[in-house]
Parts: C-alpha cells; sequence; structure tokens
C-alpha cells in the first residue's frame, strides 16, 4: 500500500492555514520513551479535556501520547488492534467509561487530531465521555459504556502518577511509536475540538494557537520546543514532565501536523512478500529480517514535477537503494540484486558497488562502506536522477563529476513525471540499519551530528549543503503555503 502525495490528515494544504507548528516529539518504542509527572494536588476529577497530534509509526499496540493515569490499571487512550480504546473509570469489578472504535487506524503517513472530553456531570451519559478525530465527533463504537453521573475519576487527583506515551498499568510496556506535537491536557473544562483546530480554507483540519486556553491547576500544554528539555510546560503554569528515554535528537524540527514528512511505509507491501523489515525512530531506521532483500516504500510516491533531494547512512554493502513503477514490484524476488533486478523502464537500484538493472551493474561506484552518507537527487522535470556518496556524485560513465545543481553528468534517466513512483529501501540482516533523512531527521537518529543544510525554502536540516534547485519531500514543497 503506497500513499499518494495528497494532502494529508492534519497536514497544512493548499487554503488558508494561519497557525504553525515547527517541531514533534518522536517516541521510540524500543527505547521504552515516555514522560511522567505526579500532581502535588487535586484539580477538577470529574471534567477534564486532553488533545494531541498524532503521526503513527509501527501500528503496534501502545498508549497515545494522552495522558494516562494510576500505576493499577489502564486509565487512557490506546492504539490496539489498529482501532482506538478508551479507559475511564475501573469500580475495582467493573469499568465506567469503556469505549472501543470500529473504525481501524492504519495510515503511517497522515497527521491525526485526537481529543478526548470527559465530563461526568452531564445528565446525559453518552455526553460524559466524547471523542473527536480531525473535528468530527466518533460516534461508531464497537463497545460502549459511560461512568456514572458525577463519578469522581482518577484524573487529577493528587499523588496519582501521569504518564504520556505509556501503559498506565505499572508504567511499563506498551510504549508508543509515533510523532506528537502540541499535547495539550485541560483540568476543569470540556473543550470541544475547535478550540484546537480549525478547517482552512481547502477543507482541511488544521492546528490552532492553543495558548489563551484556560488550563486549570493540573493542566499543560507540551510542545517540544526546547530539545534539552521536551518535557517543558509552556502553559505557565510550570508542570514540568519528567521524560524517560528520550533525548535532543527526538525533536524533530518541521516535522509537524502543518509541515508533514516522507518516511518509509510501514504498511506498504510488495507483490513478493519480501518486505518484512524491522522500522524504529518513527520510521526512519531500518533494519532488514533475512539474508534475502527485504523492501519497504516511502510514504511520498516521487510528485510529478519538481526536484527533490533526501539523504541515508548505508547499512552496508548488501541494501540500499532504488525506485520502481508502481504495478512493476513483481520483479523484484528475493535475491542477490534487490532493486537491481528492476530493467531500466521499471527503474533500478542501488546495492553493493552501484546502479543497478536487469541484475548488472551500470554505474560502478565501488564498494559501499557501513555509516557513509548516500544522496539522492531526482530532477523530475528534466528526467534525470544523481545519486551521491559523502558528497560525491557519480556520473553515468561511472565518473565522479556528477552535479545536480548544474544539471550535468547524471546517473541515469528515467521518465519520472509520466509513471507513478514508489521511492524504495532494500536492507538485509547482512548489513546495519540504515538512517533516513527526508529533512526532519538531521541527526540521523543520533548518529552523526547535524550539520544544518536546508533547501532553499530554508525547509529541513540536511548533512549536505541540498543541491541547487532542490527540495526536501514534505507537504510544505507540495503546494501547502
Amino acid at each position: 500500500m503506497v500513499f499518494q502525495n495528497n494532502v494529508l490528515s492534519g497536514a497544512s494544504g493548499s487554503g488558508t492555514t494561519t497557525h504553525t507548528i515547527d517541531q514533534s516529539i518522536r517516541f521510540n518504542s524500543a527505547d521504552s520513551a515516555y514522560m511522567h509527572r505526579t500532581p502535588s494536588s487535586s484539580g477538577n476529577r470529574k471534567t477534564f479535556t486532553s488533545s494531541c497530534w498524532v503521526k503513527l509509526g509501527d501500528l503496534t499496540d501502545c498508549a497515545l501520547p494522552m495522558p494516562t493515569v494510576s500505576q493499577t490499571a489502564s486509565y487512557g487512550v490506546y492504539l490496539s488492534g489498529n482501532d482506538i480504546q478508551i479507559f475511564i473509570y475501573y469500580t475495582g469489578s467493573a469499568w465506567q467509561g469503556q469505549l472501543y472504535t470500529n473504525r481501524k487506524f492504519r495510515d503511517p503517513s497522515a497527521w491525526f487530531h485526537f481529543v478526548l472530553v470527559v465530563d461526568t456531570t452531564q445528565a446525559a451519559s453518552t455526553e460524559r465521555v466524547r471523542f473527536y478525530i480531525n473535528g468530527t465527533r466518533e460516534t461508531d463504537w464497537q463497545l460502549q459504556n459511560y461512568p456514572n453521573q458525577n463519578q469522581d475519576t482518577d484524573w487529577n487527583n493528587s499523588g496519582e502518577k501521569m504518564g504520556i506515551g505509556v501503559n498506565a498499568n505499572g508504567f511499563g510496556g506498551s510504549f508508543g511509536e509515533y510523532y506528537a506535537a502540541e499535547m495539550v491536557y485541560i483540568d476543569g473544562t470540556a473543550y470541544g475540538p475547535e478550540n484546537f483546530g480549525e478547517y482552512n480554507s481547502s477543507g482541511i483540519w488544521v492546528p490552532k494557537d492553543v495558548s489563551g486556553l484556560s488550563f486549570g491547576t493540573n493542566g499543560f500544554h507540551i510542545d517540544g520546543r526546547d530539545a534539552s528539555d521536551l518535557g517543558d510546560d509552556e502553559s505557565g503554569n510550570g508542570n514540568d514532565f519528567t521524560v524517560v528515554n528520550l533525548a535532543a535528537h527526538d525533536q524533530m524540527v518541521g516535522e509537524s501536523p502543518t509541515n508533514n514528512f516522507c518516511t518509509i511505509n510501514a504498511v506498504y507491501a510488495d507483490v513478493t512478500g519480501a518486505n518484512d523489515v524491522t522500522l524504529t525512530e518513527g520510521n526512519l531506521k531500518a533494519a532488514g529480517t533475512s539474508s534475502a532483500f527485504d523492501i519497504k516504500g516511502m510514504t511520498f510516491n516521487v510528485p510529478k514535477s519538481g526536484k527533490w533531494y533526501m539523504e541515508y547512512t548505508i547499512g552496508g554493502g548488501y541494501d540500499g537503494f532504488g525506485f520502481c513503477v508502481v504495478g512493476q514490484e513483481g520483479t523484484i524476488t528475493p535475491g542477490g540484486n534487490g532493486l537491481g533486478q528492476l530493467s531500466v523502464a521499471q527503474g533500478g537500484g542501488i546495492q553493493y558497488n552501484g546502479w543497478r538493472n536487469g541484475a548488472s551493474v551500470t554505474v560502478n561506484m565501488g564498494t559501499f562502506t557501513s555509516g557513509h552518507i548516500h544522496q539522492v537527487a531526482i530532477d523530475v522535470d528534466n528526467g534525470k536522477f544523481y545519486y551521491g556518496i559523502q558528497n560525491t556524485y557519480y556520473a553515468a560513465d561511472a565518473g565522479t563529476d556528477g552535479n545536480p545543481s548544474a544539471g550535468t553528468n547524471h546517473t541515469s534517466t528515467f521518465d519520472f513525471a509520466g509513471n507513478d513512483v514508489v521511492l524504495m529501501t532494500a536492507v538485509t540482516t547482512d548489513s546495519n540499519p540504515e538512517h533516513w533523512n527526508f529533512g526532519q531527521n538531521g541527526t540521523f537518529n543520533g548518529t552523526v551530528t547535524a550539520q544544518g543544510n536546508s533547501d532553499g525554502g530554508g525547509v529541513g536540516n540536511f548533512y549536505y549543503a541540498v543541491p541547487t534547485g532542490y527540495k526536501a519531500l514534505c507537504t510544505k514543497n507540495l503546494g501547502a503555503d
């Protein structure tokens, strides 16, 4: 399944967007990353609101980045089996407030906005727990029951530990794998989604400035603007969270609900079934699971116009990158050439010592070294593909005089504008993992020091200078304002 370059949920679109978000926080489940805080005083235990923007990672069961409470029960909002499950209050023998969506959430390319509103003072039971997705109230439930009227919950209870990104039951396991932005919690007010988002002129649900809201005693606003203090509360309350296994490189500059970057597609499956790649670090780290090539596509196809740039650190000789016309993946079978089995008309791939087509090396680049930064520059308008290693670009004659800025000595040609083309990565257990940077991951998951190079529009954080005229692959550069 490949997601096209249309405007995605929560991403800035072609309509007017008045509020922008400059970063998000990446929660990596492999790191057991989460935040926690224990309130020193009680707030309103009957009424509260939680809001967050989320871009899902590997879609495993996890707590969403909305506060969980209590170490004795799983109170909170969870992704489980791709549906969302909400748990509000446990009496000791049964749940009061337990709702499971029928809707499934399997899209790792989109930003979603979730709002949970709890107000047990309401006379109508169905009004005591309300849940909104991208501004629309969810009403299709496979399971639903509601708290008793005026029920005191464990939220906002003095001494009751709150967590973000972790299962409340013991605060261990079920760690999140996603990007989270604008995590807002309101103590004492039942706010609707219109306080956190709005529809722009293209009908896309986008964020609003939340700084003027009344946060209440235990309310907070965590946006990750300070890489050295990711749990810092910006509400003015000083309700800071302690971070566990979150590092400065987990601040994802640019990746946000108002500028959605390309990542590796967790649900991409080619027709060969050779796609069992282990993805972590927000789908920017790829590890193979077999000695044959394991293949994944990216969340954005090659756009039909423009010039596009990206980087990755190669794991070793036996992995690489490639592109393929959609529907032609059947040519790629587990074997020694990976994406290099594709014909010139179908695409091609990098593996071991160069660019390959039809299982043969057509541009020899020498043996690849683990950890080296490889560069991809695609000139759709002129049908040219450039491939660089450590800032040296290889020409079709295997010379090292390729120059994407000047448009000369390209690695190969391809009709990108006339085909639907998916970008792909190929990895094996014979090499170390790959680390990808489409502009949001300047440290390559903390493995290098970011160099701060952006494209001509000021977008992205790349290791090497972006070739003249080339752009980062993100919604802001795909026609967003």
